[in-house]
């Protein structure tokens, strides 16, 4: 039988409580409004230990980078956060981090009609205290070395060393082939956009707000794209391969249950939320335009309703796979930068032959870039470096 979950819980009394009536069900067990409060809350800070007051020196203030898309998840972790900092401080006289919030503006590449910059202000008007900045998603080519490998990844004879940022960016984007391929290398700039600014602003780690349901997305999206090696540092907490750490609090709770708390919250949240952003996107199974991450989120926005054991199963199981430990001496992929330890790249690193003489398949060893950004780096791109 499927379990129940977040859900309209009728006249039942509080399971925890026992006083006050339950406002939904959240896994098997009935709530009410401040007690599910309380279980977000705690599901969340119990995954931030080291940012504890006990463990920051006085005087010593350290920062996290909090990414927010303006989803649900990142808003609510932001909510969330703040109310944690406000406690420390009103307990100890003072906090055991603080926050920077990044916001990166794509609304021009995705086209879509998001005002990036309204939704901000709405947030530092709520949640006033923190540093912010929003920077473009072609920033990436600014804050990265001159020599980074990143920036040979086009075979537009009009982009030299001295093209414009944005420039740069879009010549790489239109050269891809596909749907799919276009939001990975969107997705994986982005993050390496996300790190590089964190870095520049001397942060010890970056807080993701990512919910189980976005990382059970991110274990079949990757694995499907062909970089399920990388699974261990982008779905756990702890040192990544950027040299700075990630952290995921609301790991343990499902996108379903933060809407609940958007909603619930007083006042409620969703003026700072995406509009739609709560909502499953309806692929078209036959549309060019749908790509592999909308079909797992899809999917598991879907399961998530009736069964989401699997979901937290998901997330379980891959959290027991354990990263290799990373060498200097390491080659790195040119566009995900993630390490490769033992130097196999391209399609005959991973794929074995199955792709040899279909059309359209990357050539070669796919030049320094790892199995998944193969498939998403067209063959023209390949074989123009490997003439150059």
């Amino acid at each position: 039988m499927p379990a129940k979950d977040t859900s309209d819980a009728g006249e039942q009394p509080c399971r925890r409580c026992r006083e006050a009536s339950s406002v939904l069900v959240v896994r098997g067990e009935p709530l009410c409004r401040d007690c599910f409060v309380k279980y977000v809350h705690t599901k969340a800070i119990k995954r931030m230990e080291t940012l504890r007051v006990r463990h920051s020196a006085p005087g010593q203030q350290r920062k996290v980078l909090l990414p927010l898309s303006f989803g649900v998840s990142s808003v609510v972790l932001l909510h969330v956060l703040d109310h944690h900092l406000k406690t420390q401080a009103s307990k100890t006289g003072r906090t055991g981090f603080s926050i920077a919030a990044l916001s990166v503006d794509d609304s021009m590449i995705l086209k879509a009609p998001v005002s990036y910059l309204q939704l901000m202000a709405r947030i530092q008007e709520q949640y006033p205290g923190h540093e912010y900045s929003s920077l473009p998603l072609h920033d990436v080519f600014r804050l990265l070395p001159a020599d980074s490998s990143l920036f040979a990844l086009t075979t537009d004879t009009n982009v030299s060393t001295d093209t414009p940022p944005e420039q740069r960016l879009a010549a790489l984007l239109n050269s891809l082939p596909s749907a799919t391929a276009r939001a990975d290398v969107i997705s994986t700039l982005r993050t390496r956009l996300i790190v590089e600014h964190a870095k520049s602003l001397g942060c010890e780690g970056i807080l993701w707000g990512d919910s189980t349901t976005k990382l059970a997305e991110k274990t079949l999206s990757e694995t499907a794209k062909g970089r399920g090696f990388s699974l261990p540092w982008r779905t756990a907490d702890g040192e990544s391969p950027f040299g700075i750490t990630f952290n995921y609090p609301l790991r343990d709770l499902l996108k379903k249950e933060l809407v609940a708390f958007a909603r619930l919250n007083e006042p409620p949240l969703s003026p700072l939320v995406l509009e739609n952003s709560g909502a499953s996107r309806q692929a078209s199974m036959s549309s060019k335009d749908t790509t592999i991450d909308d079909l797992m989120k899809q999917y598991f926005e879907s399961v998530e309703e009736k069964f989401p054991s699997i979901v937290a199963n998901v997330v379980r199981t891959t959290s027991k796979l354990k990263a290799n430990s990373i060498r200097e001496t390491d080659l790195r992929c040119h566009l995900c930068s993630m390490p490769v330890s033992d130097g196999r790249f391209g399609i005959h690193g991973w794929g074995g032959d199955q792709q040899d003489g279909i059309a359209g398949a990357p050539v070669g060893d796919g030049e320094n870039l790892c199995y998944g950004c193969t498939r998403s780096i067209p063959q023209s791109i390949t074989a123009a470096k490997g003439r150059s």
